[in-house]
């Protein structure tokens, strides 16, 4: 096995006085052409080209079992929430590996922190951060009411590890759509990353996806295509990918689109959708996503709370509809209501997922102490707000 070093670095930039400019443009084809752009651009693609890291040798004791855990944490807006239920909860404290998608670091919305390193400390754990976007403006929806200014204006994805981790990777994805084009400027795209965890036993790949939401079906396929195909692992090394996989069932690269998409799924029957499409995207609309994940030799079937959804919609919750009226017309809402209000105002859609090549992964039958099945983690509030639009997921698996 590699000899860990003890490493720390850290990802500092000086672009915040050229935020406001850059966000006039409308394009990314206008951006380009931008004469303050093509003198910052060296500087802004060794910013997206970065990365941070803090890795100390010898840390974490030998387990019969161990626990990952993939959660959206939305930014990390919610954070003190989010630390107390990584440190408290009675699944989620025991969690070696967390596969964390949306995280800020240096954006108003979520206090200026950053996220992944301040997780990382409280918790006694190593990380691993790649930033996916310079954003250009606060964010959407609610995140644009956020008191202050963005400072390092960056969003991105991380591993946290009980354990030593080497040959880090980034992945970058294509962009499904313009992220010049719209409300939210954002400079960059979507990267999942990769990094060897040393368990005591032996190593695993643990990989850390988000791909895109303004996307099509086809567009998702493609993105897990390029991670899957270009990830590296030694031969025989055992992966485990796990995050938010976006598999809504929409093409929502335009809200014409996803409306479109809506009315279909009414005339399919909106109780049927909501019983055996949105919690299963994997039976018809994400089939295409799914059969590639098993033909490159990954079992999610075993990895995964099958029906149970990580993301609900109700339409009730003041925030979710702020995010959506910054991307379907107001018109839109009185349907929308319509359609679910014999289910209650709500459904629940399945975003977020672990697959797994050459790894154990403990089921019900195991009967192993203290281990779980597959679990999705629901009801994480603070005074009946959510803290994370997304449940974060569980799996426990034997090196």
């Amino acid at each position: 096995m590699e000899t860990i070093v003890a490493e720390e670095r850290l990802i500092v930039h000086r672009l915040k006085p050229y935020f406001a400019e850059l966000a006039r443009c409308q394009s990314s084809k206008e951006l380009l052409a931008n004469p303050l752009y093509q003198r910052l651009r060296p500087e802004i693609e060794a910013v997206l080209n970065s990365y941070e890291v803090l890795n100390r040798p010898d840390r974490g004791e030998r387990k019969s079992f161990y626990r990952a855990v993939a959660w959206n944490i939305e930014r990390g807006i919610c954070f003190d929430a989010i630390l107390e239920e990584l440190k408290t909860n009675s699944l989620l404290r025991r969690a070696d590996l967390l596969l964390l998608t949306e995280t800020d670091l240096g954006m108003a919305r979520s206090q200026n922190r950053n996220v992944a390193r301040e997780l990382a400390l409280a918790l006694d754990m190593n990380y691993y951060f790649v930033p996916a976007y310079i954003n250009l403006c606060k964010g959407s929806g609610i995140e644009s009411d956020f008191e202050g200014e963005n400072d390092y204006s960056l969003h991105g994805n991380s591993i946290l590890s009980r354990y030593p981790l080497r040959d880090l990777q980034a992945i970058p994805l294509k962009n499904a759509k313009d992220k010049m084009r719209g409300k939210e400027k954002r400079i960059g795209r979507q990267q999942a990353l990769a990094a060897t965890v040393d368990f005591p036993q032996g190593s695993l790949r643990a990989v850390c996806v988000h791909l895109d939401a303004l996307s099509t079906q086809r567009q998702r396929r493609q993105q897990m295509e390029t991670i899957l195909k270009s990830l590296k692992a030694d031969p025989g090394m055992p992966v485990l990918l796990g995050g938010d996989l976006n598999t809504s069932t929409y093409n929502s690269r335009h809200a014409f689109y996803a409306i479109c998409g809506f009315w279909y799924r009414v005339f399919m029957g909106a109780g049927n959708v909501i019983a055996n499409h949105y919690p299963y995207p994997e039976r018809y609309f994400e089939r295409g996503l799914f059969e590639l994940i098993e033909q490159m030799g990954y079992d999610f079937k075993n990895c995964n709370e099958l029906g149970v959804g990580t993301v609900h919609f109700r339409t009730s919750d003041f925030k979710k509809n702020k995010n959506l009226r910054d991307w379907v017309p107001e018109w839109c809402f009185a349907f929308i209501e319509w359609a679910l209000r014999p289910y209650g105002g709500k459904c629940s859609l399945k975003l977020d997922w672990f697959a797994t090549k050459g790894l154990k992964v403990i089921q019900e039958r195991d009967n192993l102490p203290a281990a779980t099945p597959p679990k999705v983690l629901s009801g994480l509030n603070r005074d009946g707000n959510e803290i994370s639009d997304h449940d974060p997921i569980i799996l426990d698996f034997v090196i």
